[in-house]
């Protein structure tokens, strides 16, 4: 069964995948124990998943996820074994036990095989197998996207998190794992790292990471009190890490003076050097960065801001406000991760350097701005939108700050937004409704325009003595965003509709220049 969305066929696959199926839709998730023993050696990974689960209406068949070539081996219940038939990455296991509302019940699924192999991770992901320089094994995993049932069993789709987890590793003798959460404690025999997280956290923002790591930390005094701070480096690069590190402390206070408190306060904060680029794992946020000021030492901005400050460190971090905390129901969603998370870069430049500095760096990264296909796209086939949610996210962000006109209305609804969807996931709607309501502007057609079509709206006018005839076209229906021009130095705004419209000035024409800040291209 095939199905075509916006110009691209899916399958019963991707539809199992990125739906709410009736086998996921009656049961809430609760708690994961998960198991892990990984062999580097053999690239091999065996282990297993107690799934604790509330029924929330009665049905007798559980959909769980694991992709190939990884092998589901028995599910159990109560210690019984369970039927379960297999559809691709989908495995629905037939319950055996009345599930009855309101009960707590429990399935354990156990599973071994060779995991996929990331091929360019994050991006293409799965497990990455490496050596540090000393020849010693360095293990990470990285799946957004993809999903986290590409290394083990869960319920593999973003609106259902689980509310509490237990991560334990069994690695080689001489490395260490480092996962979500705070260490509980390590089996010293079997050299397994025991990790528990008490926060609610989205399936791919569990991670491993193996290494011959070395820790060093700090206490940061926060709006909730003492947060503990924790590095995990390679061995050799722990004087490094501690001067490229300080970015972390920097980037703790400028977010939770933009976002409001980090939101993982129980779980602490964690970066964790591993052999890709990195990636935006909760509590463990994931560092390859080469220690490097901007993106692998080059400026994605062109402007010279982005090389004050480490890219992977702010930009990865920032995600735990955004995707972490506030996490997308559907991945055709994404931009509320990446838009917001991109446009943090220049926040964080904001609180350093000023609001120039932040202007110039965002505005420079519309040269990688594709404008090729929606920011949003098709829903219930795990499938994300254009790129553009990046830089494009954080161009409409920055244009809506103008809008505001009021800095620190502009923070609280950012803060509100951590706020009000505190641990939760979200729809599009549920965002744009929301920044609509406290700033106090209809912002339905605004993020119409810059997230559901790929065209920039364009500012025609004409100059007829003192006399300015303007409009918008390539615009949505009752698209009306005011914009400010300068005129002889002096500041205006004015109300472009897709209509043209006539306004008198006193100030030379002549002069005219459209205010910078706004995401508009300009016809004369």
């Amino acid at each position: 069964m095939t199905v075509t969305l916006f110009g691209q066929t899916f399958t019963e696959q991707d539809s199992l995948r990125g739906s709410i199926t009736p086998e996921r839709e009656w049961w809430d998730l609760n708690y994961y124990d998960l198991y892990v023993d990984v062999d580097p050696d053999r690239k091999f990974i065996s282990g297993e998943n107690t799934i604790r689960y509330k029924v929330l209406k009665p049905r007798q068949v559980l959909q769980v996820d694991l992709q190939p070539p990884l092998n589901i081996e028995r599910v159990t219940q109560e210690g019984k074994d369970l039927k379960v038939e297999s559809n691709g990455n989908a495995h629905f296991v037939h319950l055996e036990k009345p599930q009855k509302k309101g009960d707590f019940n429990e399935v354990v699924v156990k599973y071994s095989g060779h995991p996929k192999e990331a091929v360019r991770a994050p991006w293409d992901g799965g497990f990455s197998w490496a050596t540090d320089d000393n020849g010693k094994d360095f293990v990470a995993t990285s799946n957004q996207g993809l999903g986290a049932s590409v290394w083990w069993p869960n319920k593999d789709h973003m609106y259902d998190e689980v509310d509490s987890m237990l991560i334990r590793v069994k690695v080689p003798q001489g490395l260490m794992d480092v996962s979500n959460g705070r260490l509980r404690k390590v089996d010293s025999t079997s050299n397994t790292y025991h990790w528990f997280v008490s926060n609610p956290i989205n399936n791919y923002g569990v991670n491993i990471n193996i290494g011959d790591y070395v820790h060093f930390g700090e206490t940061y005094q926060g709006e909730k009190g003492p947060l503990d701070m924790d590095y995990y480096v390679l061995r050799d690069n722990l004087e490094k890490a501690k001067k490229q590190f300080r970015d972390a402390p920097k980037m703790m206070e400028a977010f939770e003076y933009w976002f409001g408190p980090y939101p993982f306060y129980e779980d602490s904060f964690k970066l964790v050097e591993v052999p890709y680029l990195g990636m935006e794992h909760q509590s463990s946020v994931t560092y390859g960065n080469a220690y490097k000021n901007g993106y692998l030492g080059r400026d994605l901005s062109g402007t010279g801001w982005g090389l004050k400050f480490d890219f992977i460190i702010i930009h990865e971090a920032g995600h735990e406000w955004f995707a972490n905390n506030i996490t997308y129901k559907d991945i055709a969603d994404m931009w509320i991760h990446e838009a917001f998370t991109a446009y943090s870069e220049n926040l964080f430049l904001d609180y350093y350097y000023g609001k120039e500095a932040s202007a110039d760096y965002v505005i420079g990264t519309r040269s990688s701005i594709a404008n090729d296909e929606p920011i949003i796209g098709p829903y219930g086939v795990n499938q994300e939108g254009s790129k553009d949610m990046y830089y494009k996210g954080a161009n409409m962000l920055h244009t809506i700050r103008q809008l505001v006109d009021d800095d620190e209305k502009w923070r609280q609804v950012l803060r509100g937004l951590n706020r009000e969807f505190y641990h939760q996931t979200v729809t599009t709607e549920q965002v744009e409704n929301y920044m609509s309501e406290k700033s106090g502007i209809d912002l339905i057609p605004v993020f119409d325009q810059y997230l559901r079509t790929p065209n920039i709206p364009i500012f025609e006018y004409e100059v007829d003595g003192n006399e300015l005839k303007y409009r918008y076209s390539n615009v949505v229906k009752k698209f009306e965003m005011p914009l400010k021009i300068e005129v002889d130095g002096k500041m205006h705004w004015i109300t472009p509709s897709d209509q043209w419209k006539t306004e008198e000035f006193e100030e030379d024409l002549s002069t005219l220049q459209v205010d910078r800040n706004f995401y508009v291209d300009v016809s004369l």
